[in-house]
């Protein structure tokens, strides 16, 4: 029964919002709507996020453990981000569209020779105001371990470029990380499923760390955000995430 009703209420979410957002790229060239519908989808979900730490500011390349798609929603949507995604993404249809309004950036993990190209892609990206989200983990785990932090895509930050800044953020849903932890195996739509049938709210909390000191080694900013956000997160099992 609520996963009906959260289902029914993104769905006329969805068809409330895109008129607006389309008419304003049509007469303004721009849109704020893409971060109202990702927070009020996060909302219509159940998730309840506190931000604790500055807000995010421009041309800053953020670092967050992967859980969830709730993460899409509540990065972008309370913090203003937009994402670094896996390709397969931009040819889904309707979220693939829906991605590419909040400007996400598709990269193939799998193309290791246009490395190269995908670094310069995402230096490119980080000229822009909005800040943007890599999940090094590559893919979303339980909430209790964080896997290991790959480090190709921090090359564009090894060293930062001018006026850019990496900051880790810990994602931490607490208690819910059961709830919400999508690990590998499971279907994507039993995930959902049971995600939008959790009855009552659930409290997450978003810690936006300070800046890592800048360096031009990939692995070891890499490492340092991952020690980071595992000092950050309660929901870890026993809390060693290294």
């Amino acid at each position: 029964m609520l996963y009906g009703l959260r289902l029914a209420g993104l769905v006329g979410l969805f068809f409330l919002y895109v008129p607006p957002h389309l008419l304003s790229k049509l007469v303004l060239r721009k849109s704020g709507w893409p971060p109202r519908f990702l927070r009020h989808a996060g909302l219509i979900a159940g998730v309840r996020p506190h931000l604790e730490g500055r807000p995010l500011e421009a041309h800053t390349l953020v670092v967050a453990n992967h859980t969830s798609w709730l993460d899409i929603l509540i990065l972008g949507g309370w913090a203003g981000s937009a994402f670094v995604s896996k390709a397969e993404l931009e040819h889904t249809s309707l979220l693939g569209w829906i991605a590419d309004q909040n400007r996400t950036l598709y990269i193939d993990r799998a193309a290791r020779r246009d490395s190269l190209v995908q670094v310069q892609r995402i230096t490119e990206a980080l000229e822009h105001q909005q800040p943007l989200t890599v999940f090094p983990e590559g893919t979303t785990g339980s909430g209790r371990h964080l896997l290991k932090f790959r480090s190709t895509l921090l090359e564009a930050v090894a060293p930062a470029p001018e006026d850019v800044k990496v900051r880790p953020v810990a994602i931490d849903y607490g208690d819910h990380a059961d709830v919400v932890g999508w690990h590998s195996g499971e279907p994507g739509m039993v995930n959902f499923k049971r995600v939008l049938g959790n009855r009552g709210t659930m409290a997450v909390t978003v810690r936006l760390l300070e800046p890592l000191a800048p360096s031009d080694d990939r692995k070891y900013l890499a490492k340092s955000a991952q020690q980071s956000i595992a000092a950050a997160l309660s929901s870890l099992a026993g809390r060693d995430g290294l």
